[in-house]
């Protein structure tokens, strides 16, 4: 059941580029709806039932269906809504063009737009499309085929959440439930750093910590799988020296091996070359997780 909606989400995902497929158009209109009927004391508390919600709702809703069929189709489009971005994938093709055509500033605004709007670190263009092809398309994978459409909302949900906390309409809803909550939210951008995992004897105080903690096995995976579609000899020291350190941030570990699997030994000048690489490299590595998926559903050991 699951191999066959991760088939069919595949393939239809980019067809359906209409706004009702899109994550973000749901998003939104959950958040207007959570800021107008839900207040808490503490923003913990607000900030825990905004992500498990529709998590809880997802997963009664499948287990109340006995129909096979009706769960099928509902857990594949559940899972064509979580996949893709078309922002990123739109920001990719812009990029492209005025890089094509020479514009070197506009080129570099681009880049700078994708990680202001994905709230991600100081990275290359090709680092930030490998980091989001995995975040994604292949976390989701992993996530729906262990635990299902539920897995795949709350890994979907809880990305999008870190990704809005920058934006003007994420803070003026939270406004409405509650000033403990726009609080906790506030103090997590400005004390969380990327670059400094969260510490293992202090446990996890934001929704960073966590995700944090959910990519953790996931990356080391999908770093694996880089080795196997690009150069195994030269990543596999760098994947062995990440593989149990919990201090080197996630999207740094599958950066490095990626880029140790891919040959970019390009001209200086050619800013496309690099992201152009790694993104045919990611597609590769989305085929190789699929198709390990599809071997490990066959013999039985995922359902």
């Amino acid at each position: 059941m699951s191999l066959l909606s991760l088939l069919i989400a595949l393939a239809a995902e980019r067809s359906l580029s209409a706004q009702a497929w899109r994550f973000d158009f749901y998003y939104q209109h959950y958040l207007h709806f959570f800021s107008k009927n839900f207040t808490a004391k503490q923003g913990t508390v607000a900030s825990a039932a905004f992500i498990l919600l529709p998590v809880v709702v997802t997963y009664l809703l499948l287990s109340i269906i006995d129909n096979a069929v009706m769960q099928l189709l509902l857990s594949t489009l559940i899972l064509i809504v979580c996949f893709g971005c078309v922002t990123t994938r739109k920001s990719y093709k812009q990029y492209l063009q005025s890089a094509f055509r020479g514009e070197e500033t506009t080129t570099e605004m681009h880049h700078q737009q994708l990680l202001t709007d994905k709230n991600l670190p100081q990275m290359g263009f090709g680092q930030a499309l490998i980091w989001l092809n995995y975040r994604y398309y292949i976390a989701i994978m992993l996530y729906f085929a262990v635990f299902g459409a539920a897995g795949a909302v709350f890994y979907r949900l809880l990305t999008t959440v870190i990704e809005q906390q920058n934006t003007e309409n994420t803070g003026s809803a939270i406004e409405h439930c509650g000033e403990d909550m726009q609080q906790t939210v506030a103090q997590e951008n400005e004390h969380h750093d990327s670059q400094n995992p969260p510490d293992l004897n202090s446990g996890c105080k934001s929704h960073h910590d966590v995700l944090f903690w959910l990519d953790w096995l996931p990356v080391r995976i999908t770093a694996f799988g880089y080795m196997f579609v690009g150069h195994f000899s030269k990543a596999m020291p760098t994947w062995l020296e990440s593989i149990f350190d919990s201090r080197k941030p996630t999207h740094r570990v599958l950066i490095d091996v990626a880029q140790k699997s891919e040959d970019i030994m390009v001209d200086s000048g050619d800013c496309t070359a690099e992201p152009c690489l790694l993104v045919r490299l990611a597609k590769r590595n989305v085929l190789l997780i699929l198709a390990a998926i599809s071997v490990l559903t066959l013999a039985g050991l995922l359902n």
